[in-house]
């Protein structure tokens, strides 16, 4: 079942069934990252083949996305550290091995969010960032989700480009 993709393993246990395909992208994202870091040269962490973003950005990105939707979900505001942490995206701090660690905490933390969440609760209303612009919490999740997955598919573009890349351009 190694090849399998998450969504036709089964359901996530303890996940609530309108939040299994949450669970499924959180955990299929994380397991695709691994994936190609396996062999990763990080010297190629900060480069940016054809001004793409860095792999570095997206895994430091992905970490924090997760972070401030699920907190945004719980109906709360982000806190002093979650705004330091979006505002240092993208700058050349970490190795690659502190990020996935750190991403297989956020996903691990998401996980956990998911199985306390009440499916009742799945319409109501929740404000994004300081304008309280209008989602709800499964809008929140799903975006969650479908985003973080996007920043794979992209990652997976630059990763593809590196081998190539002669001296991109560095973050």
């Amino acid at each position: 079942m190694s090849n399998t993709e998450r969504w036709l393993a089964g359901p996530v246990e303890k996940i609530p069934g309108l939040l299994q395909p949450v669970a499924h992208a959180l955990l299929q994202a994380e397991k695709e990252i691994r994936a190609m870091m396996i062999g990763f040269n990080e010297d190629n962490l900060w480069v940016r083949p054809g001004e793409l973003a860095s792999v570095g950005f997206h895994l430091q990105h992905i970490k924090g996305v997760l972070d401030r939707l699920f907190t945004y979900a719980r109906g709360e505001a982000l806190s002093g550290d979650q705004l330091n942490y979006l505002k240092a995206e993208g700058e050349a701090t970490g190795s690659v091995k502190s990020m996935l660690e750190g991403i297989t905490a956020q996903v691990g933390l998401s996980l956990l969010q998911l199985e306390q969440t009440d499916e009742n609760t799945l319409t109501a209303f929740r404000g994004v960032g300081r304008k309280q612009i209008p989602s709800t919490v499964i809008g929140l999740l799903f975006h969650a989700a479908e985003h973080t997955m996007r920043h794979v598919g992209q990652m997976l573009v630059t990763v593809k480009l590196l081998p190539s890349c002669e001296g991109g351009e560095r973050a």
